[in-house]
């Protein structure tokens, strides 16, 4: 097994989020972030933009609610402002009124279906109600979106770069294969060795592009760096496609305990879709507990090394 130092934690604690600080459970927290990201995602789709720009209005929501609580501020209305902010950051900006009349659209499917609530609604007229682009209520919504813009803007210290898991999925995958790495754990049947690799490749990073896009429903992206966001996506990916690697080494995992909590973190948000593998689950977890076993092994047998520092996500 290669070494493994454990880095610092990141500074991050659930507990100190200012919506549980104002009385909310985690476990309401989290939902709250999971069903306004699948409205983002939804909305990002309608509105046909590029995925990169899905990522970072995420992005932003997540930070922006990392700063405030879901109690001062409509949900709804920050996520549309993130989608704004996010368009004209990764340069795909779409006019805003097209924007408010989508999500505004979405929101009222949504609230007639009975997926959404209209708790936290800001003081206009119900999502349900037609909005009239030449009236009253649609320019004042605009006014709040465009401030709330702003706000977000201010929130995240005008930090418009940011870093998605995707941008390091397909290069390390590559390489990893290239150099023999990684392998089908049960040769597959009439392929050659190209046949083989190219397959190999083309399911790894597809499993591990799906895990990328479920982080976006998790507070993952202001827990961890997106480069170790990829790591544990690339593992999982590798489990769902039934290799065999050795993981520590190929994937340079330095922080073991966080590597595990990210894939945790995901495992438990897929494994609440209907279908789920839950014995694939439960292989995958008894796989993490090994890296963690071997890594305490490690750790008690090395000499002192000081553990290398990591930047604090905003």
């Amino acid at each position: 097994m290669a070494a493994i130092v454990a880095s610092e934690v990141p500074t991050y604690d659930i507990n100190e989020l200012p919506s549980v600080k104002d009385g909310m459970s985690v476990q309401e927290e989290a939902t709250k972030r999971k069903k306004t990201s699948r409205f983002i995602e939804e909305a990002c789709r309608i509105l046909k933009l590029p995925r990169v720009a899905t990522a970072t209005a995420l992005v932003f929501f997540h930070r922006f609610y990392a700063k405030h609580s879901f109690g001062k501020h409509d949900r709804f209305e920050v996520a549309v402002a993130c989608i704004l902010l996010a368009a004209k950051t990764e340069e795909s900006p779409r006019k805003v009124v097209n924007v408010l009349e989508e999500c505004h659209k979405l929101r009222s499917r949504a609230m007639a279906a009975g997926r959404m609530n209209n708790q936290g609604n800001s003081p206009s007229t119900t999502p349900s109600e037609p909005l009239d682009p030449k009236g009253e209520e649609f320019t004042k919504l605009k006014e709040r979106i465009l401030l709330l813009e702003r706000v977000v803007l201010h929130t995240i210290g005008f930090e418009l770069s940011v870093d998605h898991p995707y941008k390091f999925i397909v290069d390390r995958i590559k390489l990893m294969i290239q150099r023999g790495q990684i392998k089908y754990t049960v040769p597959k049947p009439g392929l050659n060795a190209q046949q083989s690799r190219d397959k190999l490749m083309n399911e790894v990073v597809q499993f591990a592009m799906n895990f990328a896009n479920d982080s976006f429903q998790t507070s993952l992206c202001i827990q961890f760096p997106a480069e170790d966001i990829s790591r544990a996506c690339i593992f999982l990916g590798g489990q769902f496609a039934k290799t065999d690697a050795d993981w520590p080494t190929v994937l340079e995992i330095s922080d073991v305990e966080g590597f595990a909590s990210i894939c945790v973190q995901l495992l438990e948000l897929i494994s609440e879709k209907k279908g789920s593998d839950q014995a694939a689950f439960r292989a995958m977890r008894a796989e993490l507990e090994k890296l963690r076993i071997a890594n305490a092994k490690f750790r008690k047998n090395a000499p002192p090394h000081p553990s290398p520092k990591r930047a604090r996500i905003n």
